[in-house]
This record gives C-alpha cells, structure tokens and sequence, in this order.
C-alpha cells in the first residue's frame, strides 16, 4: 500500500480492502497488522520524506524510482519510529525487497541512502 499510494495525489480509494485481500494475506491478523503499519508509515510521511531527501543529496523523491521510495520509506519508518525493528534487519530487508523488485541499481542505491541514516556502530 505505501508503494500504492504514490499514484494518488490524494487519498487511497475505498478500494484499499481489495489490495489487502491478495493471495498469502487471508489471515485476518496479517491484514490488520499491514493495514495499521500503513496507516503508522502515512502517519509520518512528512517526516520521513525530510529525512529521504536530506540523506538522498541529488535525488528528488519525485524523481525516484516508485519501488525504492517505498522500500526507502518503509525502511525509514522502521529505523526511526518502530522500536520492533533493528536498524541492520530494516536496512537488510529493503536491500532484499529491492533486489527481488527493484532495478538493477536499486540494492546499491537503497543501501546507499539508508547507510547514511544508520546509528548503530559495528
């Protein structure tokens, strides 16, 4: 849904139920738990957004590629404002998701950026 949400200038259509309603999501606690990680992502959109395109100097977020914003995003939320989620699991995570959906260029790139964002030390 956050990757979804690129395409509406404004809100999700009413629709939103029918993208949660895909093959692998038939659990009712899997829909809740995504829906509300949308909803805590879109919470904190503006914020998220000011930290991507500080840390991505040359990149506008409009010019980016829609799946690495969303992992970027998604990633972001998870280092900053989920304390569920280590750093190193959301970077890990993005860099996989962007493997299997993204570019050629896009693991580099997404780690690229999230490495800048990253506080823990080895």
């Amino acid at each position: 849904m956050v990757f979804q949400k690129e395409f509406y200038e404004e809100d999700l259509p009413e629709q939103e139920s029918l993208y949660l309603s895909e093959e692998g999501l038939a659990e009712d606690a899997s829909k809740k738990e995504l829906t509300e990680r949308f909803g805590q992502v879109l919470e904190h959109l503006e914020e998220i957004d000011a930290i991507l395109s500080e840390a991505s100097t040359g990149w506008k977020l409009k010019r980016m590629n829609k799946v690495d914003l969303a992992l970027l995003r998604v990633a972001v939320f998870e280092m900053r404002f989920d304390e569920r989620v280590p750093e190193k699991v959301a970077i890990n995570e993005a860099v996989e998701l962007a493997k299997q959906f993204g570019g050629d260029d896009s693991p580099a790139f997404i780690n690229g950026v999230l490495a800048k964002l990253a506080t823990v030390s080895e």
